[in-house]
């Protein structure tokens, strides 16, 4: 069975992190490990944190040295990876009994080594547990095939739902960058020739419009990509300006679902 490293960064997540973890250790597939970076809360995060880790010897939390952001935080947990695959879930997000399951099924056939999969979008206010879930119909659908192009006009890939191969990719760390570091690193996959498949299955649960969001005010995040394609992609201007315009016009669409 392989084991899955999965990464959660954590802020100040008191009130949602229990359902987030919960859902993590109540997978079907059990092989896994649960990195826990708590970047410099000053709520109870730490204190949950260390209570789930004493009732279940997967979770292993790390407070970091400083605040960092989120990209950071999701470093350092993956810098402790151990696992054949490496997950991603933050800590206000929620994945369904069988994800881990019928993830790793999928990608052992899929033929690449980054996955992904549909998920529900819910109210922030939702504060059900990933499994009693019941689908409302809001559903982000999974693309069958992303390649480098496609994903340069429009971030097909929800990051509660990705997963990469360690066995083919090695350790793939984030960017350094104040914001689109999940971005940053599946078009930094894609650009060194791999693709991404997608699983049409909904199994992640994915709160929408929440306060503190990353990215919950789609304007602010223009000259966050405007950086991403200019200074971690290197495209020329004209390049640059046409998937600035793509993303645009697909965030819109999207915030409509």
């Amino acid at each position: 069975m392989p084991v899955v490293s999965v990464v959660m960064p954590v802020h100040d997540s008191a009130a949602t992190l229990g359902a987030s973890i919960r859902s993590v250790l109540a997978q079907t597939h059990t092989d896994l490990e649960l990195l826990v970076t708590d970047d410099a809360s000053s709520d109870d995060s730490m204190d949950l944190l260390m209570e789930f880790a004493r009732q279940d010897e997967r979770v292993l939390p790390r407070a970091a040295p400083e605040r960092g952001g989120a990209g950071r935080a999701r470093n350092l947990a993956m810098e402790r990876a151990g696992g054949d695959y490496v997950a991603f879930l933050d800590s206000d997000d929620m994945w369904l009994p069988e994800k881990l399951e019928r993830q790793i099924a999928f990608a052992a056939t899929a033929g690449a080594p980054l996955t992904f999969t549909s998920y529900y979008k819910v109210d922030a206010e939702y504060t059900g547990e990933g499994t009693d879930f019941t689908p409302n119909g809001r559903v982000v659908r999974a693309r069958e095939h992303v390649d480098y192009g496609a994903m340069l006009v429009q971030d097909h890939i929800g990051a509660l739902t990705a997963m990469y191969d360690r066995n083919v990719l090695g350790t793939r760390l984030m960017p350094e960058m104040p914001k689109r570091q999940d971005y940053a690193l599946w078009l930094s996959i894609m650009r060194d020739g791999a693709p991404a498949r997608g699983l049409p299955e909904p199994l992640a649960v994915y709160r929408s419009g929440r306060a503190g969001s990353l990215s919950s005010n789609k304007l602010s995040l223009v000259p966050f990509n405007w950086a991403l394609y200019r200074e971690h992609e290197q495209l020329p201007v004209h390049r640059s300006a046409r998937a600035l315009a793509g993303a645009a016009w697909h965030s819109l669409r999207k915030s409509r679902i």
